[in-house]
């Protein structure tokens, strides 16, 4: 027991280096990876505005963009009621169930349970894969991250575009080769994409991640930024991913 906190033979407490926030994972299921830190960098959230993150898993991005910006309050929405339990016990961690809640609950019917308009910020990084064909256990932790099994990306844009208030922002981390999929299907929602930043291992390699904003009722107009390099050189992180991580 830490704070009052239970942790679980199989669970660590890993040190998020923000303000002291500290997270429980547990490497027998899911654990947050870079794509996670790189979209709560990449995202702005203004002072007083309103925050749910779509599929949350450990709870990682509501809990960074709580340490990182004046957002008023934050959301993690996560359908694996295991998953769930240990992002809220990662909030009681860090004493901030004040500030962020962490809902059990189905993307597909997110818009329902939260209502139209009701958030400025929404932020998803959603399975990467499409479809679960070929897995040998559909149900596991990993693969349901991984995999869209529980949600595609057309229900994660559409419960963006209908749980955002006129103006909001949708923030979005994925994989570049499904680019052409992931900007049709968030224009079908009336989410305009309006900037773009490419991640890319080491300079010269092709990109691996990309992040995106989305606009609802944006009007046609998109900035590609300066790319992420995530190595300068084989084990030493660029200054850019220094930065996001605190370090």
């Amino acid at each position: 027991m830490t704070a009052d906190v239970e942790i679980r033979p199989t669970e660590r407490i890993d040190d998020l280096e923000r303000n002291g926030r500290r997270i429980i994972q547990d490497t027998t299921k899911f654990c947050f990876g870079m794509d996670a830190v790189l979209l709560s960098g990449f995202a702005r959230v203004r002072r007083g505005e309103r925050v749910i993150d779509l599929g949350c898993g450990t709870g990682i991005i509501p809990i960074l963009l709580e340490a990182k910006t004046e957002g008023k309050h934050f959301t993690g929405l996560e359908i694996q009621p295991e998953m769930a339990g240990m992002a809220a016990r990662s909030v009681a961690l860090n004493r901030l169930q004040d500030k962020i809640d962490i809902i059990q609950g189905d993307i597909k019917e997110a818009s329902r349970l939260f209502g139209l308009a009701s958030f400025d910020v929404v932020t998803s990084n959603p399975p990467y894969m499409d479809g679960g064909a070929g897995l040998k256990n559909p149900d596991e932790p990993k693969a349901i991250a991984r995999h869209e099994i529980l949600c595609t990306l057309d229900d994660v844009a559409r419960e963006a575009a209908r749980l955002l208030k006129s103006g909001g922002r949708f923030y979005l981390v994925h994989r570049p080769r499904r680019l052409p999929e992931l900007i049709v299907t968030m224009r079908a929602y009336g989410l305009e994409p309006k900037r773009m930043k490419m991640v890319h291992p080491f300079t010269g390699r092709d990109a691996n991640l990309v992040l995106i904003e989305a606009v609802r009722g944006g009007r046609p107009l998109m900035k590609v930024e300066a790319p992420v390099i995530v190595f300068k050189e084989p084990g030493v992180y660029s200054d850019e991913i220094r930065d996001v991580y605190g370090y």
